[in-house]
Parts: C-alpha cells; sequence; structure tokens
C-alpha cells in the first residue's frame, strides 16, 4: 500500500475501519507515513494548534488501581498527596495560563469520582472560572452521573477528558477496579450533555501494535475530536516501573497511524514527550495538531514558552500572549 497515495484518498473523502486490514502501517516506510499524516493534518485541522493545560485540583489517595499511576493507593510511590485545592488557588492558575495563550484549562482529580461535598466545590470553582476568564474550561474528575454531567455543563464547562487508556482487549491488564465498558459509558454520558470530550490513552504499557490500532478504531467509532497520546514514563513504585521506554522512531509511528485512522481529530501530544527529541518536534510534522502544555507538567518535559517558541517556528500558529507578557 503506497501510505502517500492513501493520505491522499483520505482527504478526498476516503475513511479506514476497523473491518479493513491496515496492517500495512506497521511495515510502511516512517517516512512516508510521516509526511503523510502530516499532509493529513494540514488538510483536516489547518496551522492552529490548539494549547491545553491541567492542573491537578486533588493528587494522590486514588481508589483505582491502574498500574501506570503514581497516584493510586495501591502502589507506593513518592507522589504528592492533597485534598481539593482552593477556589483562589484554582482561578489563578486558570487565569496564568489565559495569559500565555493557553486555549483550554481542565482540572484533573484523581480518585474514581468526587464525593458529593467536593463536586459542590468543583461547581462553584468552574462558575467563578466561567464569570472571570475566557479561556476554554475542560475537566477530567473521573466517573460521573448524568446529573453531574448537566450541572457541570450548567456552570461553564464545555470540554470532558476520560482517557480510554489502551484497548479493549489490553485495558484488564492495567486495571480492574473499572472496566472498559464504564469508560464507554461514562464518555457517552458526557456527550450526550453536550460536552466535547477529549479521550486517548497511553503507548508502551506493554500492549501490542494491534492493540494501538484498536485503540484508534475505537476512538474513531466514538466521534472523538481531541485524542491525547501520552507515552509511558515508567514511575517507581508503579507496577510497571520496569518496562522499557519506546523509542522515538515507535511513538511517531503511533502518531500517525492514528492521524491516518482519525483524520478529522486533534491528536494531541501528551506526556512523554521528554522521549522525543526538540520537544517532539518531530510529532508536530508526522500529524500530531494539538498539545497538552503547562509549567507544571511534570511528564511533559516543556513549558508553556518552550511549545510556542518551538511551534511558531516550524510555521504553526498559536493563541497570543496576553499583551505585555
Amino acid at each position: 500500500m503506497n501510505v502517500l497515495q492513501l493520505a491522499d484518498e483520505i482527504i478526498a473523502g476516503k475513511r479506514l475501519t476497523g473491518e479493513m486490514d491496515v496492517s500495512f502501517l506497521l511495515t510502511a516506510p516512517l517516512e512516508d507515513l510521516c509526511s503523510g499524516a502530516d499532509q493529513i493534518r494540514a488538510a483536516f485541522c489547518g496551522d492552529r494548534v490548539n494549547l491545553c493545560t491541567i492542573l491537578s485540583g486533588r493528587s494522590g489517595k486514588c481508589s483505582e488501581n491502574c498500574k501506570f499511576c503514581a497516584q493510586s493507593a495501591h502502589h507506593h510511590t513518592a507522589c504528592e498527596t492533597y485534598d481539593l485545592l482552593s477556589k483562589e488557588e484554582i482561578l489563578s492558575a486558570a487565569k496564568a495560563n489565559e495569559e500565555e495563550g493557553v486555549d483550554r484549562f481542565s482540572l484533573v482529580n484523581s480518585g474514581y469520582g468526587p464525593t458529593p461535598q467536593e463536586f459542590e466545590q468543583i461547581l462553584r470553582i468552574y462558575q467563578a472560572m466561567q464569570q472571570e476568564c475566557s479561556i476554554g474550561l475542560c475537566a477530567s474528575l473521573g466517573f460521573l452521573t448524568q446529573e453531574q454531567f448537566h450541572r457541570l455543563y450548567a456552570v461553564g464547562a464545555r470540554y470532558y477528558h476520560n482517557n480510554i487508556e489502551s484497548s479493549r482487549r489490553y485495558f484488564p491488564q492495567i486495571c480492574t477496579t473499572h472496566s472498559f465498558d464504564d469508560k464507554i459509558a461514562n464518555i457517552k454520558r458526557a456527550q450526550a450533555e453536550g460536552f466535547t470530550v477529549c479521550s486517548g490513552g497511553i503507548l508502551g504499557m506493554g500492549e501490542t501494535w494491534e492493540d494501538r490500532i484498536d485503540m484508534a478504531f475505537t476512538l474513531s467509532k466514538l466521534h472523538i475530536t481531541s485524542i491525547p497520546l501520552n507515552t509511558l514514563m515508567p514511575i517507581p513504585g508503579t507496577p510497571l516501573a520496569d518496562l522499557p521506554r519506546l523509542s522515538e522512531e515507535d511513538i511517531l509511528r503511533s502518531i500517525t497511524i492514528f492521524r491516518y485512522i482519525n483524520p478529522e481529530a486533534d491528536i494531541r501530544l501528551a506526556g512523554g514527550r521528554a522521549l522525543m527529541q526538540d520537544n517532539g518536534k518531530r510529532a508536530f510534522l508526522s500529524g500530531a495538531s494539538a498539545s497538552i502544555t503547562g509549567n507544571m507538567l511534570t511528564t511533559s518535559g516543556s513549558t508553556i514558552r518552550m511549545d510556542r517558541e518551538m511551534l511558531t517556528g516550524i510555521g504553526r500558529t498559536v493563541r497570543p500572549l496576553r499583551p505585555g507578557l
């Protein structure tokens, strides 16, 4: 299969489906795949790069046993633990990120989901951000009920983050305290309320290439328009601590595969960028069209300013800084 010709066909309207044999994506020359994926990115997403930042609103003591996560109470890591930050701390962080030209800001909480008391606090925080900021508001709060999604939307949140992490087949190998179907149901509840869902996963957890392809097709079927791709940075104290790190070539091939299968989505470069040279520059020339960034995102290996400089250097555009910065 000529993947450059396939890129032209995708731009013209062809779509890959799970019923097709796409194994050629695993053996095609990487240079051709990267070039084709970048053409698809340019056609559907243009040169504007959406920047998102996250803030850990509550950290540690998580009831879930995800093998990759330092915040799980099932593991013994050096993770910092604290309860929900104050409204003032979160509002200040949102404003600072807005000033630095970030498009979207997300509060990320550890745990299966917020307690009723925490949820009421979170609603007040989002209402304050909606009133005092112009930045897009995202949330990553775990599992919510339909009523909770309704109330969260009502106070101004418009994006919801809920990774599926891996393929349906491999998911039980990394988490058993909730299921893949639980993830899918939560995503559908958010979509039913009107949220734009951001959902992707983590590469390098011991999954196969077929698992990565299956994850890409699952996201396509869910009509996900923002797909964050993290690369595992093994954390001491977690069950995945001794896994080898992925090569940059494997990361790039994975990004191109997600782009070919999800041509219209933002493929969002996320954690693990320290595994790539030049702050992930090649990824943005290989199909990536968005980024999770931030001065406090420890697994990204970058800052907002570094991202802005790198992206403008390759001809991409980002949201302007607040005048005077």
